[in-house]
């Protein structure tokens, strides 16, 4: 590569110009700072100053001793709910049943609130009140509740408060789909932490704090994809390794709280400066009811409410007032543990019908999912169960740095008798 310049900013710019036009490409190693400082004629600290601007941007990523190496450029990656058109069976949308979702409309008649205007808090004192009755006992003390337009979106903002392009943040291997576009867009490093049918594996979340990780993103109940939920001995051991990095960001996304079978269990220890705990009411109201509560320490707080002022990026107040009436409303409560059990129900079906044929489900499942680890190439079987009218996820979409062989099904609008057929077709595609 030919890389010029006379000063910092100059050899920013070429770099980046390189970069944008593609004639340097994701993960290429820049020339040492010495090297380059040599061929350019210039002090190393020039160079050094260049880089370290270019790690600022995100462009490039410094690793110790394996030098300056230019980021994986974002790309928008798979995305859920992507197989509407598709004229197979959708068992890999990752959606809610639309069927159990409250009508939005007919609460719209409810809502008889004033226009709120610039100035207004950026949270409903309504909704204030309900966060409190859902967050005592589950925060450390002196918590302050914001909101963020669903859990994804939460956790965007609170990467923007804390962290710089470039950090790395541990999370969940597998990892949703959403949080994997969202961590790569905005420059950051996903770490993945390998886990078991119990959560995040201790040990291995230590090693990667130890490796410099400024944050840590974790699903507590529900995980998705594999549906897994914490403990409360594996919350507990977390929590001891937590306590150790009391300086790294905890981020624990709760998004499937209204629908959970699973306790919840804390991992944020009382020594941790940086916490926040995310809950969403999406799963259960609709996507397009997309808001969440956001718990957090009060330096916390404060940056995400800098960010939600209005005129910039506050959560809509008419939104707010009919979340508030959905959770509320005795007959969407009634809905809501509707919804539940039958999502139970779902994911108990297809269980049995696995086992039926010799097929293991991970254990203990929560969510709209089930998880199926496979000892061959997912995506050839995702291939063959197409061939036979079904459309699934194949596990390496939800990649970190592994490769996943499984399949996620999505078990929200399965029909009756279809777990039968599927688990069918499955035994027959894995024998192939």
């Amino acid at each position: 590569m030919e890389i010029k310049g006379n000063s910092a900013s100059e050899i920013f710019e070429n770099v980046r110009e390189l970069v944008q036009s593609g004639r340097i490409v994701s993960g290429q190693t820049l020339p040492p700072v010495r090297d380059l400082a040599i061929a350019l004629d210039v002090n190393r600290n020039t160079v050094a100053a260049a880089y370290k601007r270019l790690t600022a941007s995100g462009i490039a990523m410094t690793q110790g001793r394996l030098g300056t190496t230019i980021c994986w450029q974002a790309t928008p990656g798979e995305q859920e709910g992507t197989g509407a058109d598709s004229p197979l069976i959708d068992l890999a949308s990752g959606n809610p049943n639309p069927a159990w979702l409250p009508r939005a409309a007919e609460l719209l008649s409810q809502l008889e609130r004033p226009p709120r205007l610039y100035g207004a808090a950026t949270i409903n004192a309504e909704l204030q009140q309900l966060a409190a009755g859902w967050f005592d006992g589950d925060c450390p003390p002196g918590y302050q509740v914001e909101l963020s337009h669903g859990a994804v979106d939460g956790i965007e903002r609170l990467a923007a408060a804390h962290l710089a392009a470039g950090d790395r943040i541990a999370v969940e291997e597998p990892c949703f789909l959403g949080t994997i576009n969202a961590l790569r867009i905005a420059g950051l490093q996903a770490t993945g932490v390998e886990i078991d049918e119990q959560g995040m594996l201790p040990q291995a979340l230590e090693n990667i704090l130890q490796r410099g990780a400024q944050a840590v993103l974790i699903t507590p109940r529900a995980h998705n994809p594999t549906g897994c939920s914490l403990t409360a001995a594996r919350a507990t051991a977390l929590r001891r390794v937590l306590k150790k990095f009391p300086h790294v960001l905890v981020i624990v996304d709760d998004h499937f709280a209204l629908l959970c079978d699973s306790a919840y269990h804390s991992i944020i220890p009382p020594s941790t400066h940086r916490w926040a705990l995310i809950r969403s009411v999406s799963k259960a109201l609709g996507p397009d009811l997309r808001l969440a509560f956001v718990a957090s320490d009060a330096m916390t707080a404060q940056r995400l409410r800098l960010r939600l002022a209005p005129g910039m990026t506050w959560v809509s107040h008419l939104l707010q007032d009919l979340v508030g009436v959905c959770l509320t409303a005795p007959a969407v409560a009634a809905g809501i543990g509707a919804a539940k059990a039958a999502y139970t129900a779902r994911r108990r079906e297809l269980r049995q019908a696995l086992q039926a044929q010799g097929i293991t489900a991970t254990a203990g499942a929560d969510g709209f999912n089930l998880w199926i680890p496979l000892q061959q190439d997912a995506r050839e079987v995702a291939h063959r169960l197409a061939r036979r009218g079904w459309l699934v996820r194949s596990g390496d979409s939800f990649d970190v740095q592994g490769r996943v062989q499984a399949l996620r099904i999505t078990v929200s609008t399965m029909q009756d008798g279809q777990a039968v057929s599927f688990a069918a077709d499955l035994r027959q595609c894995l024998d192939e």
